[in-house]
């Protein structure tokens, strides 16, 4: 276990040097806190919820004016307690760490230190102060002594992080509360910008986005989230006619070689950010696609609906803008090898497969279901593929669709427009497990759409192979288990049947394409996806992966963030033959893994103000198209919007033995 010599953390007093039993009975637990790098201690922390200090030997006062030169360096300057007060405690604190006298007292400093905590009106200014007001309070001694002989403290050595429980949340680490401020500034471009700098698909992410952040906002606890996806698809779709931002080689600072090429196989979301990232720090990049058109997944999953084709090509073509090439048609085993693709010349492969394979329910009489019978890929396949005019599709009478998630909810939205006449949906669990985005099931009750909850499939019947029906038990739930999940059983003697003339498994997907690499050296883990360590390097030195092929059927935004991720470890890779380390990752991990954001709120004085919501079109007329259901807001309405964040920022920091290795800034 770490040793805290003394410190604050939620109000809660430490102080070893005294009675370290007593002490020991109200520390926090801490994991992974010995080391920030290898063979570099952390010797202090501070943070929102107070400061903890391992070596007694480190100067407060001056970790303390890192800190606050961190907040004010980060004020957004609309207030003046966290304008004003973060500067001028800063530049007092920097005069007494260099023996200088200081206008202002230790008094003074914490009277303006309150004045941040109550008076500020975003999270930054109410909580940068709490580290500084718990050391002033409780350990003034020792700063006194620190400053008492007027002579200049060592400067120590660490790093300071600013984030958000938005930022936290997300897959890709975008700086939400950055881009919202963008746009309460009237500058949607500059909001796009700090977007881009994550990934290339932001109108697609503004579509379709699960929102990880939405659920991390704190807005929640005073009404409801910010519309952070409403607002994303706003910024992007702004972006759009003569002065739509233009994606050009010029825009890359250093072009590499020419020999400096790396293959990506995958043109789905991973593949396409992978591509995006390596093509802007100056590689050659071509991406091989066995399909005839970009997007993976996102193309042939996702209905129209819900991705305008158009909006998704326009974000795809960036690759081909920056001087990528996409080469379609060209399938892993069949047009290209791993060991092929190396002896063309590639400093490195990146594999963004996906998950395109659907997984089969293993009931009774599946096997012998062939007419009306569909995976719950292959059905949307088919749907893509109507909508692009290459092979109608209709349905008629009853449709049954297996499964809660996100494409169980694509399947039961698409068939309600090829003309079923009635739709049913089948979970085993509750309606509040299904892991579906909630507004996907609300669109799906609005068209109608069938729920059957607490209910499992035990046969598909069929005569002369063509589907009939579906015999279905009913479910009970049981206790809960020691993960408090409670499991679900069948219910004995309540066995019925469902008629149907379609049946869709939308139950999962698999890795289509894993046997080919594997046959080229790239080991597979226990779930047949590919096995990769922390920089998403496999087991064949040169590879690597991300996405769905990786993680197992996931979001468009991990994906993207794989991308990324994927893009600076191959980048490191080549250049340097290993990977670097990255210190905002490591802070990153330090704070998930201890839980240090508190899943709380501020108090500040806002106003309650309910999100704004898309226009969608109604119920009643979009069940017979597959025209885009939800419209993007107005100027005022994201002005409205943006103005409801609260931001929630927080400053992180560490004062590390050793300089900390520049990876990522």
């Amino acid at each position: 276990m770490t040793h805290i010599v003394y410190g604050v953390w939620d109000g809660v007093v430490h102080d070893s040097r005294q009675s370290a039993d007593a002490a020991q009975a109200t520390l926090p637990e801490l994991t992974d806190f010995d080391e920030f790098d290898a063979g570099n201690p952390i010797r202090a922390f501070f943070g929102d919820r107070g400061f903890l200090v391992f070596d007694e030997t480190v100067s407060l006062v001056d970790a303390l004016f890192h800190y606050m030169e961190k907040a004010a360096e980060q004020s957004c300057g609309a207030c003046t307690p966290c304008r004003m007060g973060t500067v001028l405690v800063r530049d007092a604190l920097d005069k007494m760490r260099r023996g200088l006298e200081s206008p202002l007292g230790f008094d003074d400093i914490e009277m303006l230190g309150e004045q941040m905590r109550q008076t500020s009106l975003c999270g930054l200014g109410q909580t940068c102060a709490v580290a500084l007001l718990d050391a002033l309070r409780n350990f003034r001694n020792k700063m006194e002594a620190e400053t008492a002989d007027h002579m200049p403290i060592r400067a120590q050595i660490g790093m300071a992080y600013m984030t958000a429980p938005c930022i936290e949340a997300c897959p890709s680490k975008v700086n939400v509360p950055r881009y919202i401020d963008y746009i309460r500034d009237g500058k949607p471009e500059n909001s796009l910008g700090v977007l881009l700098q994550k990934y290339p698909m932001a109108a697609t992410c503004g579509r379709v986005c699960v929102r990880y952040c939405e659920q991390a906002c704190r807005r929640k606890f005073v009404d409801e989230a910010v519309g952070i996806k409403t607002l994303k698809r706003y910024v992007a779709d702004q972006q759009k006619g003569p002065n739509a931002l233009k994606f050009t080689r010029d825009m890359i600072r250093k072009p590499l070689d020419p020999a400096m090429r790396v293959a990506v196989i995958g043109a789905g979301p991973a593949g396409i950010s992978c591509a995006y990232h390596l093509l802007l720090h100056g590689y050659h990049v071509d991406v091989f696609e066995k399909s005839n058109e970009a997007g993976g997944m996102a193309q042939i999953g996702i209905p129209s609906y819900r991705l305008p084709k158009d909006t998704l090509a326009l974000e795809t073509d960036i690759i081909v803008d920056l001087g990528g090439r996409f080469l379609f048609g060209q399938q892993l085993g069949r047009d290209v090898t791993i060991d092929g693709l190396f002896a063309q010349g590639y400093k490195a492969v990146f594999l963004g497969l996906g998950c395109q394979a659907g997984t089969s329910l293993g009931v009774a009489g599946e096997a012998e279901a062939r007419g009306g019978y569909y995976s719950g890929i292959d059905f949307l396949l088919s749907v893509h593929d109507h909508v692009d005019g290459i092979a109608p599709l209709a349905l008629a009478g009853e449709v049954v669709v297996v499964g809660g998630g996100n494409v169980a909810m694509d399947c039961v939205r698409s068939a309600v427009r090829l003309g079923a006449e009635k739709v049913h949906v089948v979970y085993r669990r509750t309606l509040e497990d299904m892991p579906a985005d909630h507004e996907e099931v609300v669109a799906a009750n609005e068209e109608d759409i069938a729920f059957h909850t607490l209910t499992n499939p035990t046969r598909i019947l069929t005569q002369a192979g063509r589907i009939t029906g579906v015999e279905l038990v009913r479910m009970e739930q049981t206790e809960p288990d020691e993960s408090g999940r409670r499991k679900v059983r069948p219910v004995p003697g309540s066995d019925f049947t469902l008629p149907c003339d379609t049946f869709i498994s939308a139950i999962g997907q698999q890795v289509e394409d894993g046997a080919l690499v594997e046959d080229d050296g790239v080991t597979l883990d226990k779930w047949r996806c590919v096995a990769t360590d922390q920089t998403l390097a496999t087991s064949r030195p040169g590879v690597f992966a991300g996405g769905d092929c990786v993680t197992g059927p996931s979001t468009l935004i991990y994906a993207m963030a794989a991308g990324l991720k994927a893009a600076r470890s191959i980048d490191d890779w080549i250049q340097r033959g290993t990977v670097r380390f990255f210190k905002r990752s490591r802070m990153r991990k330090l704070i998930a893994d201890n839980r240090i954001l508190a899943n709380d709120v501020v108090e500040m004085p806002v106003r309650n103000a309910y999100r704004v919501h898309n226009p969608e079109l109604d119920p009643e007329l979009r069940k017979k198209m597959f025209g885009e259901v939800e419209q993007t807001i107005s100027e005022q309405d994201a002005y409205a919007e943006a103005q409801r964040c609260m931001r929630c920022y927080r400053i992180y920091s560490v004062v590390t033995k050793h300089p900390i290795p520049e990876g990522a800034a």
